[in-house]
């Protein structure tokens, strides 16, 4: 069950037989979530820790007066609410489709990684790849254009999801909405939306039937000015300098 948190751990180097049963043994029973759920509630501690196993969330913070801001679009293999001491997450995290989840118990998870040190650094470095998403989005917010803005998460979810082997033939679920895309880059709906009918009239997307189709992977992250290495771990990294190694290559 836990096949694509592993992965991710791998990312930063190769794990033991017994480090992976470990993990998979942290894993409890899944559950099936529907869409528009809140599944972590800003300001709550929680027991348990949850494990995307299936579908699509985002992260995000909301004002009092309901103006929202989207921080982190999830993945399968992401740990949505990585937290270890206990304390209340200063966040949510909404499910944008059907998903499937899985608890995994702060404690136990804290007490693995006392035990197992280096699976404690590959969890670290789950941290750090979170932090490294959320530096290139402040750079983004601050610094790209409205275009380039929305280029870039485009690139950044479809590698993403690529890294978790679920693009195939250019395409991937896309259940993310103009309106998530809006709040993701903090543009208004409308300035979204003319930026998307750009990349479309551009050659270089297509979004349908809760798709992402990339028609054009290079002209994508020309516009985003997209880097994949933030997303990688050290293994990923020089896999991907090895010929025939690169992202489009695998697309």
């Amino acid at each position: 069950m836990a096949g694509r948190l592993i992965a991710n751990l791998e990312g930063h180097g190769p794990l033991a037989p017994e480090e992976r049963a470990a993990v998979e043994a942290l894993v409890g029973p899944m559950k099936t979530l529907p869409s528009d759920t809140e599944l972590v509630t800003d300001g709550e501690a929680a027991p348990d820790c949850h494990l995307l196993m299936e579908g699509q969330a985002f992260r995000h913070k909301t004002l009092p007066d309901g103006r929202r801001q989207i921080v982190f679009f999830h993945v399968p293999g992401d740990i949505l609410d990585l937290q270890l001491a206990g304390m209340p997450v200063d966040y949510s995290v909404s499910t944008l489709a059907m998903c499937r989840v899985a608890p995994i118990a702060r404690g136990r998870l804290a007490d693995l990684i006392a035990l197992r040190p280096r699976l404690g650094q590959a969890f670290w470095r789950l941290s750090l790849l979170e932090a490294a998403i959320q530096r290139e989005w402040m750079f983004g917010m601050g610094r790209r254009t409205a275009y380039a803005r929305v280029a870039h998460l485009l690139c950044e979810v479809y590698a993403r999801m690529q890294r978790a082997d679920l693009v195939q033939n250019n395409r991937c679920r896309f259940p993310i909405t103009q309106n998530h895309l809006a709040d993701a880059a903090g543009l208004s709906g409308v300035h979204t939306n003319r930026v998307l009918q750009a990349l479309r009239a551009n050659g270089l997307i297509e979004l349908r039937s809760r798709e992402l189709i990339v028609r054009d992977w290079a002209g994508l992250v020309a516009a985003g000015e997209f880097d994949a290495a933030y997303l990688q771990g050290a293994a990923e990294r020089a896999a991907m300098a090895r010929p025939g190694g690169g992202l489009a290559a695998r697309g």
